[in-house]
């Protein structure tokens, strides 16, 4: 995940802090060296780390944090702060006009994701009750218009296409049609070069102008560093961009454009392209990922991810079957199944409080879940709905039926002995009796 290694260090220098009763300015100066060479280190923008540790180190030698009780606290307070502030402040929408549609003009080099991000916000609109339209702009990469009407009918959003027709004509047909048909939101796939060329910004230059777009969103790899906020500064120069979407935070990327963006260019990261998946697009939150690079977690975004993705009366019924002691082998699938829809366990555990600093050397095999499905799946239903009946010579079975051995059925069928023994003390609580609470089995 990216900020990985930032997190690390800054979490070093904070510990350096705790370890300190009181703190004096040159203990705040040596940990805002550590702070500023841990930016650096993370490809954060020179100008943009230096100006970050002044202020950070301008309000820690102040008499409020050097006379409190925890300086340490008050100084990692700051820095969430300031971090807060440097990313954007607060998250940023689009905008929708008076009379809709809204029209967003997607721009960037190619092979940024433009296409695939269009489909992506296509899918969030859709989910959240709008009704986009995809528009084919661009006419010149091969295959570039098939590729949008793939990702187009996976989001279930309709897509505009004119074939090799000037993309200015066709965005202005395609705002029509919007009109026509009730579409308000309208989303334009333009072209992209493999470097920014006087051709390239004359047509973006063109679209612009014939249907003044309310919003016009840059999508830069994260994964180029200092290079996307290069890239960002350029683009903003020449068309006034509203926003950036930063793609591949997911990946093994050290941060530093999510953190220079905003004070380079002044136009704030909108959202952060976190997956291969449709639905991997969040609306970018500078406090809460300011909350994630110092370990504290990212709940709130935790919540939102279970609310977008769970099935709420699956999850419910399952819960009512936990408590009243009935759960069965069907239920612990359900709940593999539901897991699975929210992406990688590292990225679910990375946005706990204090554990997403601990996961940099930790190998999660998502595999874990989909073995464990693989026996119950090879279970018949009178076995997943009465697990005691599972004998030797049906554990064996089992066994060969998903080519596993009968000790990782015997694992599982602890497991889940363990969390009904659970559920069981839970339900004991509720009647008065004093249990402590063991820990969960997975």
């Amino acid at each position: 995940m990216a900020f990985e290694g930032l997190a690390e260090k800054l979490s070093n220098s904070f510990k350096k802090l705790r370890s300190k009763g009181k703190l004096n300015e040159a203990d705040v100066k040596e940990a805002m060296r550590e702070v500023r060479l841990a930016l650096l280190e993370a490809d954060v923008n020179y100008k943009v780390a230096k100006e970050f540790t002044k202020k950070v180190t301008d309000r820690a030698v102040g008499s409020e944090v050097m006379e409190s009780l925890t300086p340490a606290q008050m100084v990692v307070k700051i820095v969430n702060e300031e971090l807060t502030a440097l990313m954007g402040g607060s998250e940023e929408r689009l905008k929708m006009p008076a009379h809709p549609p809204a029209i967003i003009m997607m721009c960037g080099l190619q092979g940024a994701g433009k296409t695939t991000h269009a489909a992506k916000l296509a899918y969030q609109l859709k989910s959240q009750g709008h009704r986009p339209l995809l528009v084919a702009g661009d006419i010149y990469r091969p295959a570039a218009i098939k590729q949008l009407q793939v990702v187009g009918e996976k989001a279930g959003a309709p897509v505009f296409e004119r074939g090799t027709q000037d993309p200015v004509i066709t965005a202005q047909e395609a705002v029509r049609h919007a009109k026509d048909y009730g579409n308000d939101y309208v989303i334009i796939d333009t072209a992209g070069r493999l470097q920014i060329d006087e051709q390239l910004m004359e047509e973006l230059r063109r679209i612009k102008e014939a249907v003044q777009p309310t919003d016009i969103l840059l999508v830069v790899d994260a994964m180029t560093g200092q290079e996307a906020v290069n890239v960002a500064k350029s683009f903003d120069d020449l068309l006034d961009i509203t926003g950036v979407i930063l793609t591949k935070l997911d990946g093994d990327t050290r941060g530093g454009a999510a953190l220079s963006v905003k004070a380079v260019t002044g136009k704030p990261i909108k959202y952060a392209g976190t997956g291969e998946k449709l639905s991997d697009l969040e609306v970018f939150h500078p406090d809460r990922m300011a909350s994630r690079i110092l370990g504290m977690g990212d709940v709130l975004s935790l919540i939102e991810d279970a609310q977008m993705k769970l099935d709420e009366k699956a999850a419910e019924k399952t819960a009512q079957r936990l408590l009243q002691n009935k759960m069965d082998l069907n239920d612990l699938l359900d709940q593999f199944q539901q897991v699975k829809k929210m992406g990688p366990l590292k990225g679910i555990l990375s946005k706990l409080p204090g554990v997403g600093n601990k996961l940099d050397d930790v190998d999660i095999d998502d595999r874990i879940m989909d073995r464990s499905a693989a026996i119950i799946l090879s279970m018949t239903p009178y076995e997943r709905s009465h697990p005691d009946c599972l004998n030797a010579s049906r554990k064996r079975r089992i066994a060969a039926g998903c080519g596993m051995k009968v000790e990782d059925v015997n694992r599982l069928l602890n497991q889940f002995r363990q969390t009904q023994k659970l559920m069981k003390q839970f339900g004991g609580m509720g009647k008065g009796k004093r249990r402590r609470m063991p820990n969960l089995p997975f």
